[in-house]
């Protein structure tokens, strides 16, 4: 293999592929030490000099993770840490409760829809412009919303906050699929995870001691202000990483058959819709969480957060407990039968507690069951998103965006399902769950079929 300005050992070490097109730090790093997402920091060498150390590859990979990871915490940032907010917007725009509660459904409407756009748009012109113009236009969006007279223009622009956020969470998948490959990409979607994952623990906390300086308006500040500097760090440091060859040149009914084509694949259409359902559970659990701790169980608004940072924390363990020690040793659809199989049992033990079958429970085991069922999302959420990705190299930003919508569509559909019964009773909230993880089991086995997936079928359809 020529000398690529990183030896074999060193990518190895560092978990960066060298087969896959559009790897990084490979040959087009050797060509254009500034291409394939990686810093503007040389890793070739001239004739005869050692190759680049691996600290300095090891830097790369941290600072793209970085990168990579601040855009997919941004749009759960958006949200959250504007819900201590809420109840003091009501106030300053005399407005209904219900009418300020539609600024959080613009803002997640947004940003399901707009994967569906800049998705199609990225495999046509590239990750790097439409993902910096998805930023330019958030920040804008965000600082008017800062400013906003009226809750109907709130509503407005939070819509528009959420369509272009939503730019760094398709192409942050896009990027990873153009970069990584097979294992290396469950790992870094594992390494995702852990930062992601810590935005929506993290977030009310931000805009609860933001709001003890200011007001609502600034929190918005400081969301444009992350915008500003995010889409600095990317316009600096996070380069290209789809070849102008592998590049759709079509329009939208190019965009649209290939979305249709991906949809018609049963394989990436039972991992789509399985990771869906999957979150949907996951969902269903932070819409319910708060009357059933609280209401229900009488615990504290301080051991509701405690219970949920415990839960966030399990969850962020076991993605890195996939990334670290299971990738690699286990196959990714053993990995992922596994935490579907995990959830289930959980959330039928959450159904029989609140149903009462047990008798009368207490908070404790009801926390342990919703602590098993939010862990084993660690193996659900990454995997799905490998093996779906895994499929299509030659649309990954369609492919992402679809990934993208399914899930925040699934979820919220079913978020609202679980207070249909009123606060006074879990069994709504665990019902939802038992159904969303059976049916995630269900399409896995049916439409996946994992047993079939063999690694030379997986090799094959990469190489399409």
């Amino acid at each position: 293999m020529p000398d690529n300005g990183v030896s074999r050992a060193q990518q190895e070490d560092e978990h960066i592929p060298t087969s896959s097109k559009g790897a990084a730090l490979s040959a087009q790093a050797t060509a254009t030490p500034t291409a394939a997402g990686v810093p503007a920091i040389s890793t070739t060498t001239a004739p005869g000099l050692p190759a680049a150390s691996t600290t300095t590859a090891r830097r790369a990979g941290l600072l793209v993770t970085l990168v990579l990871g601040g855009l997919t915490a941004l749009p759960p940032l958006s949200m959250d840490m504007y819900l201590p907010a809420l109840p003091e917007v009501t106030d300053a725009l005399h407005a209904p409760a219900a009418t300020v509660q539609l600024t959080l459904t613009a803002c997640l409407t947004g940003m399901a829809l707009g994967q569906l756009v800049v998705g199609p748009m990225s495999d046509r012109w590239g990750r790097r412009k439409p993902l910096l113009l998805g930023m330019v236009v958030y920040v804008l969006a965000t600082a008017i919303c800062a400013v906003a007279p009226t809750a109907e223009l709130l509503i407005g622009f939070r819509l528009l906050q959420g369509l272009a956020g939503a730019a760094g969470i398709v192409i942050s998948r896009a990027v990873v699929r153009d970069l990584y490959d097979g294992d290396e990409m469950a790992r870094f979607f594992s390494t995702l995870m852990l930062i992601s994952g810590v935005a929506p623990v993290i977030a009310p906390v931000i805009g609860g001691q933001v709001l003890q300086f200011t007001d609502w308006r600034g929190i918005f500040v400081v969301l444009t202000f992350i915008g500003v500097l995010l889409t600095l760090v990317v316009w600096k440091w996070l380069h290209e990483t789809l070849p102008a060859a592998q590049r759709h040149t079509g329009g939208v009914g190019d965009a649209l058959r290939t979305m249709r084509g991906l949809l018609a694949d049963r394989v990436f259409t039972g991992y789509m819709v399985a990771g869906s359902l999957a979150f949907a559970a996951l969902f269903a659990y932070v819409s319910a969480s708060p009357f059933v701790v609280q209401e229900i169980y009488g615990a504290s608004p301080q051991t509701f957060s405690l219970l949920f940072g415990i839960n966030s924390v399990g969850l962020i363990a076991v993605g890195q407990i996939n990334g670290k020690l299971l990738v690699g040793r286990v196959s990714l659809d053993k990995a992922l039968g596994f935490g579907l199989a995990v959830i289930s049992v959980a959330a039928v033990a959450l159904l029989l507690m609140t149903s009462g079958v047990f008798g009368e429970v207490g908070l404790v085991p009801v926390a342990v069951g919703l602590f098993v069922l939010m862990s084993a999302m660690g193996l659900a959420m990454p995997n799905t998103n490998t093996q779906a990705l895994m499929r299509t190299r030659h649309a990954a930003g369609s492919a992402s965006a679809l990934l993208g919508t399914s899930q925040f569509l699934i979820g919220a559909i079913a978020s609202p399902l679980v207070g249909i019964a009123g606060e006074k009773t879990a069994v709504p909230m665990a019902v939802v769950q038992v159904v969303c993880a059976l049916s995630a089991a269900l399409c896995f086995l049916l439409l996946c079929r994992p047993w079939q997936n063999t690694r030379a079928a997986r090799e094959r359809l990469v190489k399409r």
